[in-house]
């Protein structure tokens, strides 16, 4: 089974939103607005160089989206499709995501995973991201359509 990884664009958006909506834990991180069509469009139009999709006979199976703000990057989602998990995908997604944001010149990345995602959590802690636990996560909407989190 090949597949192969390619730059994102919005013309993807549709295979993208419904590979989101075949994970659970996908789909509880998504919210109305920056997740939308228009929203993914303005971080595409940010970020053009750090948004990969892989893909195979035509379906997107995988997708990362990375983005930066000139000096620290955040990987803002990660998904695989659950047919395609152990074939080496997520780690070809995140190698070609850093290699990204290197070319780029950013030397840090975070990103963030639900406690109760222990799949999720090895996985990045194999990938050498390391575990904060002197920082708190905090943030506040500023749209009421876009939930403040638990």
């Amino acid at each position: 089974m090949g597949y192969n990884i390619r730059l994102v664009t919005i013309d993807d958006y549709d295979a993208i939103y419904e590979l989101w909506n075949a994970v659970e834990q996908s789909r509880r991180a998504l919210n109305p607005v920056d997740d939308s069509r228009e929203g993914i469009a303005r971080y595409l139009t940010r970020n053009p160089n750090t948004c990969f999709a892989a893909y195979m006979d035509g379906r997107i199976i995988g997708v990362i989206l990375t983005g930066h703000d000139g000096r620290r990057a955040i990987v803002h989602h990660l998904c695989v499709h659950p047919e395609y998990r152990r074939m080496g995908i997520a780690d070809k997604l995140v190698a070609k995501a850093e290699e990204a944001l290197k070319e780029e010149g950013i030397q840090k990345i975070f990103g963030l995973v639900f406690k109760d995602n222990d799949p999720a959590n090895a996985f990045w802690e194999n990938q050498g991201y390391s575990l904060r636990t002197n920082l708190n996560y905090r943030n506040k909407s500023l749209n009421e359509e876009i939930p403040a989190g638990e």
